[in-house]
């Protein structure tokens, strides 16, 4: 690897970390400089998920209160996205890069297009509190497969799932989003690592980049209007998927 590949791969990380601490999407660079760098697409969504974790841990422990108070439905939610995140991490490992490849397009369309509709599923502040029911069981384990096996539009979804599943506000939903995306993350870590498909090398450069973005996001989402910042990852992941069309 050349210094080049790794200043680029650190910027990268960096800049993830920017968009994730102002409108999410940030698994959208990661996955697509380590891939468009030559990295195997089930080698560079399993290290995506390890690049984004701290993000996640900083991020929960901002709303640990609000997580301490609805410990009950952190609790069953957790357990449910454990089980999901499982199925979605070993679904990933069973693929063959060629068929996670032909898969990764349709996935960039989808999460993009969920990523764009982002202001839009956005659940209404509501001051009452609901426990999760049937429905939100479903939903959220649903959600856990996808967040298992391909992270990137997993806070958006999980934000609309949890505002009609269970209701309560914005906050509310925001922390537990971060408390699940963590179990989620840290189980398919587990398996990708055991599984032998992190590039630890990636890893080691992207994540300090991220968490410098992620420090330096909080600056930017003062002084930068979250409509540009979304309009740039969705070009992003519509110019990936282009890519991973026509290049398949």
């Amino acid at each position: 690897m050349t210094l080049l590949q790794v200043f680029l791969l650190f910027v990268a990380g960096f800049l993830s970390g920017v968009v994730n601490a102002i409108a999410g999407g940030g698994t959208f660079l990661t996955f697509g400089a380590m891939t468009l760098g030559g990295l195997p697409p089930i080698v560079a969504n399993a290290t995506s998920s390890i690049i984004q974790f701290p993000g996640y841990i900083t991020s929960t422990l901002a709303y640990a209160k609000e997580i301490r108070a609805d410990r009950k439905n952190a609790i069953v939610l957790g357990i449910i996205s454990a089980i999901g995140g499982l199925a979605g991490a070993l679904l990933l490992l069973s693929l063959s890069n060629p068929a996670f490849r032909a898969m990764v397009p349709w996935l960039l369309i989808a999460a993009t297009a969920i990523f764009a509709a982002g202001p839009l599923l956005k659940p209404k502040a509501r001051s009452d509190e609901h426990r999760i029911g049937p429905l939100g069981v479903a939903s959220q384990l649903a959600t856990s497969v996808y967040g298992g096996f391909f992270g990137a539009g997993m806070g958006i979804m999980m934000l609309a799932v949890l505002g009609l599943a269970t209701g309560g506000g914005y906050h509310r939903l925001n922390a537990l989003k971060n408390f699940i995306s963590i179990v989620i993350a840290a189980i398919a870590i587990v398996v990708f690592a055991a599984g032998g498909v992190v590039s630890w090398l990636h890893a080691a450069i992207m994540v300090p980049g991220a968490a410098l973005g992620g420090y330096m996001g909080v600056w930017a989402a003062r002084r930068v209007p979250q409509a540009v910042i979304r309009a740039v990852v969705v070009a992003v992941g519509l110019l990936l998927a282009a890519y991973y069309f026509f290049t398949g």
